[in-house]
């Protein structure tokens, strides 16, 4: 018993690091197979929530492609609640020096039921398109928290000090209100469009062309501020802000690139589907920069 109590650490080590970066990949994976979940309009291939049917908790042969989809994605759920505990666990020991590690995998573990019970209400509403937007709204919450576990991880406790100019500090902050806008622009254009996971699915009744253009511009505005935040960083020389902000704007140059062709494609689903995961890794770059815009003391 003392062995197996001496498995879970005190302190970081390579286990915790791991955990945190599965946390983060299964917390974007099951963004990505909700969107093939909506992609292949399967989004009611089990029709009714917790249980599959009325009668079965799993999916049956009668439901045949869409029921397997379906099943798959909330079978995911399982995974999620596994790794958020191994992590818990793991942390556990350490929870007095730092509370901030035990609290954040306990927000993200009580953060998955919370994801499974709004995406059975867009079940039982038949897929509402707000509540299917809130719901992909909760999972990129969930992305940010993964990403900010992870930045914790490595980077530890404070005392923190920011290490740039009000400016830069402004700029960024700026950049990540318009990412967020882009963000919640680009749910409802998608409550607005062709692939609502259900042919039988209601749709928000907006103008699906003119949200597209509403949904670039912010977008436009970030990317742009983005470049200033780089240019400021670069003249500040705090290379680990400037290497956030690198990053994010090649994932950014990457959305916009993807959001361009889809638009000019007719949105076929594997683009569609490379936006959503786009959007989960321009989440997790802003909170990146967002982190690093202060340092150790």
């Amino acid at each position: 018993m003392t062995a197996l109590l001496n498995w879970f650490p005190t302190m970081v080590d390579r286990k915790v690091r791991i955990a945190a970066w599965t946390t983060f990949a299964v917390q974007t994976l099951i963004v990505v197979t909700g969107g093939a979940v909506r992609l292949t309009a399967s989004g009611l291939g089990c029709p009714t929530w917790p249980q599959c049917t009325a009668d079965s908790l799993v999916n049956t042969p009668e439901m045949g492609i869409h029921g397997i989809i379906e099943f798959a994605n909330r079978l995911l759920t399982f995974l999620l609640v596994i790794v958020a505990i191994a992590t818990f666990a793991l942390v556990f020991r350490m929870r007095k020096q730092r509370r901030d590690l035990y609290w954040l995998t306990l927000l993200i573990g009580l953060g998955i039921p919370a994801q499974a019970v709004i995406g059975g209400i867009s079940v039982l509403t038949k897929l509402d398109p707000y509540v299917v937007g809130l719901h992909f709204i909760v999972s990129i919450a969930m992305v940010v928290l993964s990403t900010v576990l992870v930045y914790k991880v490595y980077f530890g406790r404070g005392p923190w000090k920011t290490v740039v100019s009000g400016i830069t500090v402004a700029v960024a902050w700026v950049m990540a209100v318009f990412q967020l806008i882009t963000i919640s622009v680009g749910i409802l254009t998608t409550g607005s469009g062709p692939h609502a996971g259900d042919a039988e699915a209601p749709r928000n009744g907006l103008d699906s062309e003119l949200l597209q253009h509403i949904h670039s511009y912010p977008a436009y505005i970030a990317l742009g501020l983005t470049v200033l935040a780089l240019l400021l960083s670069i003249t500040g020389r705090v290379i680990q802000l400037r290497n956030a902000i690198v990053l994010l704007l090649a994932v950014n140059i990457a959305q916009i690139v993807v959001g361009i062709a889809q638009s000019r494609m007719g949105l076929p689903e594997l683009l569609v589907g490379l936006h959503m995961l786009l959007a989960c890794l321009v989440s997790a770059a802003v909170t990146n920069v967002l982190l690093n815009l202060r340092q150790k003391a």
